[in-house]
């Protein structure tokens, strides 16, 4: 019987030590299996330090269990505590694979293999592994025996001794025995037939080169010859026999026995595929190939490696076909044929599971493999360093050549030995062929642990998943796609010109839907001789890859024409482009994301050094203090009221385009930076630039207005209120500015003089900041003054006191929630706020009367207010689960509760909403789902308008449009349906929580 407290104190380490399932391993530590070692430290250390603690606890005491007698348990035991390697190895093996956890069970003597620890154990090649294999008489034998070295190869694996390529080399080495140790069996079984020909096993796909998989189908083709001296009937007959010797080659490694399969051997690669013969002569495979063969197949040759079997004449197919393989590149259509094979491939992935494939789909292994044998097939006709099976060494080739750019390579690397060392770990746990990520949360906490992810390993393995993956696909569309693939493929010697046909289907690939408008730029931007046509051929194939990812490729180029056109022969704009790394990206990501940003920037070609990293650049919005400085700055400087609020507009056209490139590159993401995750962070971001911008720029208006006609001081003292979204810090790029405008009368100014002064200015700023310009007007909106339209648009703060004290009404304390001083007379504006606070947060709450009002008002908005037409499920403001029911709920709540509740005195409606839930006034799940609700109708509000350079509360019709807006809110191409589903399902959820909070349903 446990000890009291026992159990708690183990059960607490174990769990300490990574154990998901303590009880279960107590009682497994508590067994006889592990009596003698059960209190040594070490146990615990070593098995909390594996991929899966509990699996490689069950697994060690199935393994003594299997022992044969107590002395062989000893020895397991003792040589398991007093050697660190062994200890590291087995219990490695054991929590990564249940597999070879039960091949021990079945041969628990195998453990042994694991002891030694000399060098050529550390890295063995084909000799080491064909020694382990030779005892192996038999298919059964064989199995065994190659689970046996298997296991060597997992253990150093996952304890790091050697790396993901190593591993993979080992893998092709032991696959390579293996084929030789079968072969052998066959040729044993079948005397006759072996002395009759001469087979050579050709191993393509991963095993040729050198990486390949723990459970991968090995890809070979077959090269028979008749013994020296036969031809004719002779040669038929040694067809034949070498036929019988690699089909029963294939059975002993494919089939399955007592002791399983040792992978399926594959020989569909070969001419004609299975329509054709098993083993053809080498003269055969010469003449299809140079008469039959598709684009694919020279691709697939670039692998071909002799590996068993007569390996002469191996190497003598190889080097026949080898100048077929590097002249490929000249066939017609060969770069498209090869992308088509891309596509083929990724659209035959069933669509449940094109998220979770790890080789085939967009951004998967398949796209790094594919890439670079591309670049190797173009370039190794005159480069033959490059012509290497192995992706990641002819990677390192194509970079030391400079034919992909070396943070390009890098990042490839680094991308693709994390995704490999993925799907290694996802099949070493059954030795089952899949590449697809389990959904399981067990599994990928054991495959992120044994990958040394081990704070929040499910998390973080997702994370740096996704990472690299979006790594892959951004940089295998640059080099895939890039556009001057077909003319260095088509070129004939010497010549050096892109041919217009073959430009034409680049760009359609590209996703450009009017090339022969596209190839007119590109000729007037690159055509000549001048430095400046140089350095736009340098910038223009990377342009064209970050134009084909946005939803509009034409309207980029276009884009981009017009801002060379203005700035072609300003020194620094190519400059820039050239020499610093963000602003090319940054300028294409902004010039084909909308017409806002675009616009905002071809008014003012110059904001183009906004996108750089040099000291003129900088994509962070300015604060408040900053713009008023510059604003008022500029002002003081300007002769007049009209230039000094062009000058005041100007600054704001600028800041404008700041705030939204800031946006888009931020939600599309970079090369180097991927997209911002935090939704809510970037619309508070745009929400507090434009409504600091916003402030500063009516700050200034005031200040020129009352300078140009009354000198330093107004009879007045005048302050401007913001209201709405303005006062919320939460403005959009379209939103007007809702104000309220408040007068003092000086002291010996009669009324009448100070409300004509107060009016005169309203009513000036008005005009300046709406008159026609090259920079957008801003409107002021001052509808939610008292008594609205009718009442007088600028009042005395003792007018204000007097009409809230007898006529307010609910909808105004409401209004008045979100009031905030923006500019003027900062102690007349504190006054105001002093004024209505008692209003908008009355004491002890509102009354119920107040309650059903707000209730009925907003039910007749929702009612009256709905453009006819309208899907009220996609209707970012007035729609289901919109900006409406969700700010009208958080208002509510601060209207009962503000006299109570300091934090709900904001006039932001995310802060308000998380000071609610602080306060235990709604859930915390009601607060996420009203939040994220928020966020995304935000979200949809700002893309439209820099989609469409105008203002909507709806998703826009147009395809390309709509496609935009997806690409803003991080959907990829395809995927709009999920972006509409999705957004209805986030309002559903957040219009049930309001019809329970607000409508008290």
């Amino acid at each position: 019987m446990t000890a009291p407290g026992r159990r708690s104190s183990t059960f607490t380490r174990l769990l300490r030590h990574g154990f998901t399932d303590p009880s279960a391993a107590e009682r497994l530590l508590e067994g006889p299996e592990l009596a003698p070692i059960r209190v040594d430290p070490v146990l615990l250390d070593a098995l909390g330090a594996t991929a899966d603690p509990d699996l490689a606890l069950l697994g060690l005491v199935r393994l003594v269990e299997a022992q044969d007698g107590d002395s062989a348990r000893r020895e397991l035991l003792d040589t398991l505590i007093a050697a660190k390697p062994l200890r590291d190895r087995l219990l490695g093996v054991l929590g990564a694979s249940e597999a070879l956890g039960d091949h021990l069970a079945r041969h628990p003597q195998d453990w042994q293999v694991l002891v030694t620890y000399e060098a050529q154990d550390l890295h063995p090649g084909v000799a080491e592994f064909e020694q382990g294999l030779a005892d192996a008489d038999d298919p059964v034998a064989l199995r065994v025996a190659y689970r046996r070295c298997l296991l060597s190869i997992a253990a150093r694996d996952v304890c790091g001794t050697t790396d993901l390529a190593q591993t993979a080399a080992e893998l092709a080495d032991l696959a390579t025995a293996t084929l030789r140790a079968a072969l052998a069996i066959a040729r044993a079984a079948a005397p006759e037939d072996a002395a009759l020909c001469r087979l050579a096993v050709i191993a393509m796909g991963k095993t040729g080169g050198h990486e390949l998989n723990y459970v991968s189908d090995v890809d070979v083709i077959f090269v028979g010859e008749g013994t020296e001296g036969t031809e004719g009937a002779d040669e038929s007959k040694a067809v034949q026999a070498a036929t019988r010797l690699a089909s029963h080659m294939m059975r002993i490694c494919s089939e399955t026995t007592v002791e399983g399969s040792i992978w399926p051997v594959d020989a569909n690669l070969r001419p004609e595929g299975r329509n054709g013969p098993l083993v053809r002569t080498l003269s055969s495979h010469l003449a299809y190939y140079q008469r039959w063969a598709k684009t694919w197949e020279f691709q697939a040759l670039l692998k071909a490696r002799p590996v068993a079997g007569d390996l002469e004449l191996g190497k003598e197919y190889v080097a026949t076909l080898a100048p077929l393989v590097w002249h490929a590149a000249e066939r017609d259509n060969f770069v498209p044929d090869v992308q088509k094979m891309r596509r083929r491939v990724v659209e035959n992935i069933p669509a449940a599971e094109i998220e979770r494939e790890l080789k085939l789909g967009p951004g998967g292994l398949r796209d790094v493999e594919f890439a670079v044998q591309l670049l190797q097939l173009v370039h190794g006709r005159v480069d033959t360093s490059l012509r290497s099976g192995t992706t990641l060494d002819a990677l390192e080739a194509l970079a030391t050549g400079g034919y992909v750019g070396r943070a390009d390579a890098v990042q490839l690397d680094e991308a693709y030995r994390f995704l490999r060392s993925m799907e290694h770990r996802i099949q070493l746990f059954r030795l089952r062929r899949t590449h697809l990520v389990p959904e399981d949360d067990a599994d990928l906490r054991r495959i992120g642990r044994s990958l040394g992810l081990r704070v929040d390993p499910v998390r973080e393995l997702n994370r740096e998943w996704k990472r690299h993956a979006s790594v892959v696909r951004r940089l295998h569309e640059k080099l895939f796609y890039r556009p001057l693939l077909d003319a260095v493929a088509q070129l004939a010697p010497g010549e050096t010109r892109l041919s217009p046909g073959a430009a034409r289907e680049r760009l359609v690939a590209l996703g450009y839907a009017d090339p022969a408008a596209a190839l007119r730029h590109l000729e007037a931007l690159a055509s000549g001789v001048s430095r400046k046509a140089a350095i736009q051929r340098t910038l223009l194939p990377v342009l064209l890859g970050w134009f084909a990812d946005s939803a509009d490729p034409d309207a980029g180029l276009l884009n981009f024409r017009k801002v060379s056109d203005a700035l072609g022969k300003t020194p620094w704009y190519l400059r820039l482009l050239r020499d610093e790394g963000a602003a090319a990206e940054n300028l294409a990501r902004v010039l084909s994301a909308g017409r806002l940003a675009p616009d905002l920037l071809l008014r003012a070609p110059e904001a183009v050094a906004l996108l750089g990293d040099g000291e003129a650049g900088g994509l962070e919005p300015r604060d408040r203090a900053h713009l008023e400085q510059e604003i008022l700055a500029a002002v003081r400087r300007a002769d007049g009221g009209e230039q000094a609020v062009t000058a005041a507009r100007g600054v704001r056209r600028r800041e404008l385009f700041r705030t939204a490139a800031t946006d888009i590159v931020a939600s599309y993401g970079t090369e180097e930076t991927p997209a911002v995750a935090d939704q809510g962070a970037l619309v508070d971001l745009v929400g507090g630039a434009v409504s600091d911008l916003t402030a500063a720029t009516l700050a200034g208006t005031l200040r020129a207005v009352v300078r140009d006609s009354w000198g330093d001081t107004l009879p007045t003292r005048f302050a401007v209120i913001g209201m709405g979204r303005f006062g919320g810090h939460e403005l959009g790029y379209g939103s007007d500015a809702d104000v309220l405008f408040v007068h003092e009368p000086r002291e010996g100014v009669d009324d009448q003089e100070a409300s004509r002064a107060a009016n005169a200015v309203v009513s000036e700023m008005r005009r300046l900041l709406q008159f026609p310009s090259a920079d957008p007007p801003l409107l002021i909106d001052a509808d939610l003054r008292p008594e609205g339209k009718s009442g007088p648009l600028v009042r005395t703060l003792k007018s204000y006191e007097a009409y809230y004290r007898r006529w307010s009404l609910v909808w105004e304390s409401q209004a008045l929630l979100r009031a905030e001083v923006v500019a003027g007379d900062a102690d007349l504006g504190s006054r105001f706020i002093e004024l209505i606070d008692p209003l908008r947060y009355p004491a002890e709450g509102l009354g119920e009367e107040a309650v059903r009002e707000i209730r009925r008002l907003k039910a007749r908005m929702e009612s009256e207010r709905m453009p006819r037409g309208a899907d009220p499920t996609l209707h970012s403001k007035l729609g289901r689960g919109g900006l409406s029911d969700v700010e009208w709920t958080v208002q509510l709540i601060q209207l009962r509760h503000g006299w109570a509740e300091p934090g709900l005195r904001t006039t932001r409606t995310r802060e308000a909403l998380a000071a609610a839930c602080a306060a235990e006034l709604l859930s915390t799940e009601d607060a996420a789902t009203l939040d994220e609700a928020w966020v995304l109708a935000t979200r949809v509000r700002n893309a439209v308008m820099l989609v469409r350079g105008r203002a909507g509360d709806t998703f826009p019709s147009d395809g390309r449009e709509l496609a935009a807006v997806g690409r803003y809110l991080g959907y990829g191409p395809g995927h709009v349906g999920d972006m509409l589903d999705d957004y209805r399902r986030t309002t559903r959820r957040a219009r049930a929580v309001v019809d329970e909070l607000f409508y008290g349903a």
